[in-house]
């Protein structure tokens, strides 16, 4: 497959926290790589750093960050402008802040495609009204003369979906899209995404702690943990056999009906992400895990565990089975 996305050993540093440690991602043309994990991983921070919105005081490193063939790492603030929401676009997490509750729909939506493309406004209005319909919403003229505060969580997020479709973008960059919404509503958006991807061969980088939704619509997944992708594979294989600690933790957690007794206490994690500092060394999940021993404390070794499946683990491939046997 053609890679759409290249990063390689991104480094985000914010104040005295190390957001982002040496994190390599690859998104191909049409495919969905999911980033998965709890809250404070670097999962949204990875992606802005991508999209070139960190906050300000950040700092940047990476060794390659590369779009559709042409490295961006070095672009200044104008040129990442005239990429972002043409060719790259992002669907930010909470609809109803990133939409200006100031401004109509309509207004948002036409200022994509006259920033980026000089189109007239007549013509971007029939595109905005053109895409809301496609993005399942009804009466999409009426929708376009409404505020964010006149539309339903659901809604909303349909209209992000539709303005960052306005540009026919090559890459979709989607943080947290179902966050917030009824399970009804969460398979709608999903289903959505999967149909689009398929209609316009979008690559998709789908940021989500949710792995119900890795499971219904990644074909790669990228596990992180305290700034770091630990594991790292297709999501059968994932899912088949994982084999990093945290990896195996998250999927403890999640219920799966037939398997999990009601008296029976659901799966946890004990302890909560670190706040890891510039200049940390050794396995940041090492005071969670029941499988930390001393060489945690040290350089963490990267290893293939199969064909695309690679871990960042002291542990060997294949200790969850020795284990058991």
């Amino acid at each position: 497959m053609t890679a759409l996305l290249e990063v390689r050993d991104l480094r985000v540093t914010i104040g005295s926290t190390a957001a982002v440690r040496g994190t390599s991602i690859t998104v191909n043309k049409g495919e969905t790589h999911c980033l998965v994990g709890e809250s404070g991983c670097g999962k949204s921070i990875s992606a802005l750093s991508v999209m070139g919105l960190l906050p300000r005081g950040s700092k940047r490193e990476t060794t390659t960050l590369r779009f559709a063939g042409e490295e961006i790492g070095s672009f200044g603030e104008k040129q990442m402008e005239r990429l972002r929401g043409d060719r790259m676009a992002m669907i930010f997490q909470e609809p109803m802040t990133s939409l200006n509750p100031a401004y109509t729909v309509g207004s948002q939506m036409t200022e994509v495609l006259r920033r980026h493309r000089g189109t007239p406004r007549a013509q971007a209005v029939d595109r905005a009204a053109e895409l809301l319909a496609r993005v399942g919403i009804t009466a999409p003229g009426l929708r376009l003369g409404q505020y964010p505060h006149q539309l339903s969580g659901g809604l909303r997020q349909r209209v992000m979906i539709a303005m960052a479709l306005m540009c026919d973008p090559e890459l979709l960059i989607a943080d947290e899209p179902t966050t917030a919404l009824d399970v009804t509503v969460q398979a709608q958006i999903l289903r959505l995404l999967a149909t689009l991807q398929k209609e316009l061969g979008l690559g998709i980088l789908l940021i989500t702690h949710d792995l119900g939704v890795v499971a219904r619509i990644a074909d790669r997944v990228s596990v992180m943990y305290a700034g770091e992708v630990v594991e790292s594979a297709p999501t059968a294989a994932l899912f088949a056999a994982p084999e990093h600690p945290y990896t195996r933790g998250l999927l403890t957690c999640v219920p799966v009906p037939g398997k999990v007794r009601r008296d029976e206490p659901l799966g946890s994690i004990p302890g909560v992400v670190p706040r890891v500092s510039p200049g940390f060394t050794g396995c940041g999940f090492r005071d969670r895990c029941s499988q930390a021993h001393a060489a945690c404390s040290g350089t963490i070794p990267r290893q293939t565990v199969s064909d695309g499946h690679e871990l960042l683990c002291t542990l060997a491939p294949g200790w969850v089975a020795r284990e058991a046997a």
